[in-house]
């Protein structure tokens, strides 16, 4: 009797090259073997010859507590399922206050260990209220990085860091080698301009990219990094979403710091002329979706392997938050669990460009990034088995069958290539291609390994 628990045959996705008619074997929940061609037995077994097999994936920057009763991490857990995602690395912005000392880690560790369906990792805060000492209980704790914003998205849960003060927490954080991840927009230019339109009473589905210019978006990136050479911390950008913004990365890193960058996979596939023409403010995300010219500059760099890694940047806001004529009064972002990875698979074939970069910068890179790719990130033998089967599939997202707590998508309507046909965390199946078949609680608490 065979002692791999599970063996799966199909073409395997790996961070460099495709294993055509590969295979991998699983015990207790790891990747025990691989090959190439026939594969060993198996108590149970997948041939899924002419699909794809990937390792899961671990999206970077996830929402899912900014609204109290909402959603919360265990049924975001399963939109992630959905998604191919094995790994939710959740950001601290919760409502009512985010996750800014010990005890709010703590408690937010037990929702973790006691709803989800998936993995979770978690960002970790500093603010007024509990001060820049709380960093060394929260880094004890177990986050796997920190997040910041130079702009003040919501008094209290969402504020803005001043200079001095990110200065200071960055170097404290620095030792670590935990990243520190900064929301990059200049406050006063944003409001400067918003208040100017609003007084001319422009206030369209166009006025919000016209209002959050590049200039707002570019000079917040070169402070972060700025910041982050300083002080010698990691300086990650989060949602970066100009050609600019990755030539500021480039020549920071160039000089020997250790700055890294991320755009979200909405900035990749929808544009402003097409997407928030017809959606209107379902596509007001922070920064703004802007015009093709730009999206096509962005796959430039993805081409050439400079982002550090793609997200979703998802927020399940129901759709009251999203029906205001005057853009300015709505909510900015989205849900996008469940689209993550069959959009950026999409557009990396629409443009050429091979599967590996779907593993890339959706699994091995932010893996490496938080510091779990000691376990998460890729298929290699003793990783564990975190595993996404996709089936080579033409067909128009619905969003109506989604498994979020909302059922829109600024996606909706768009054609996809590939179909998640299962998923699978350390070993234990837990999407089936159309419901969730493991438990709440399954999902484990992830501490990032020593920098």
């Amino acid at each position: 009797m065979s002692d791999f628990d599970l063996v799966m045959r199909g073409n395997i996705v790996d961070p460099d090259a495709v294993a055509m008619d590969g295979w991998l074997a699983v015990r207790d929940g790891k990747i025990a073997a691989r090959g190439v061609g026939t594969p060993p037995a198996g108590r149970a077994s997948i041939d899924a010859r002419g699909q794809w097999i990937m390792p899961g994936v671990v999206d970077g920057q996830v929402h899912s507590g900014s609204q109290l009763n909402q959603e919360g991490l265990g049924w975001a857990s399963r939109a992630a399922a959905a998604g191919g995602v094995t790994v939710m690395v959740d950001m601290p912005y919760d409502d009512p206050e985010p996750v800014a000392s010990r005890p709010q880690l703590d408690a937010k560790i037990a929702e973790v260990e006691r709803d989800c369906h998936v993995d979770v990792a978690l960002f970790g805060t500093l603010n007024a209220q509990h001060g820049l000492a709380a960093a060394a209980g929260l880094i004890e704790g177990g986050v796997c990085a920190f997040k910041f914003s130079t702009f003040e998205a919501t008094p209290g849960r969402f504020p803005r860091i001043d200079e001095d003060d990110l200065y200071e927490a960055f170097r404290l954080i620095a030792p670590s080698g935990l990243a520190c991840g900064v929301h990059n927009q200049m406050q006063e230019l944003t409001r400067k301009n918003i208040a100017r339109l609003i007084e001319a009473e422009d206030t369209g589905w166009d006025a919000f990219m016209r209002a959050h210019t590049p200039l707002i978006e570019n000079l917040a990136t070169a402070l972060i990094y700025e910041i982050g050479a300083e002080t010698g911390a990691r300086a990650h950008a989060v949602h970066v979403s100009t050609s600019r913004g990755f030539e500021i990365c480039n020549m920071y890193r160039r000089s020997g710091h250790r700055a890294s960058i991320e755009t979200c996979v909405q900035y990749l596939m929808l544009n402003h002329e097409e997407h928030t023409r017809r959606f209107g403010a379902k596509t007001k995300h922070y920064p703004p979706i802007r015009p093709k010219a730009e999206v096509d500059l962005l796959w430039t760099h993805i081409a050439n392997d400079e982002c550090t890694f793609v997200s979703s940047d998802h927020v399940s806001w129901g759709l009251e938050r999203k029906q205001n004529p005057n853009v300015f009064k709505n909510s900015s972002g989205g849900p996008g669990l469940e689209t993550l990875l069959p959009a950026f698979w999409t557009g990396c074939e629409e443009h050429g460009i091979a599967p590996s970069m779907v593993v890339r910068q959706l699994s091995r890179n932010p893996a490496q990034h938080f510091l779990l790719d000691d376990r998460k990130g890729t298929l290699e033998v003793g990783k564990d088995a975190d595993i996404v089967l996709l089936t080579p599939e033409r067909y128009r997202f619905d969003p109506s069958h989604s498994l979020s707590a909302v059922q829109w998508s600024s996606f909706e309507g768009r054609e996809f290539t590939v179909r998640v046909a299962g998923t699978w965390c350390r070993g234990q199946q837990v999407y089936d291609g159309q419901r969730i078949v493991n438990r709440s609680g399954d999902g484990r608490f992830l501490r990032p390994r020593s920098a």
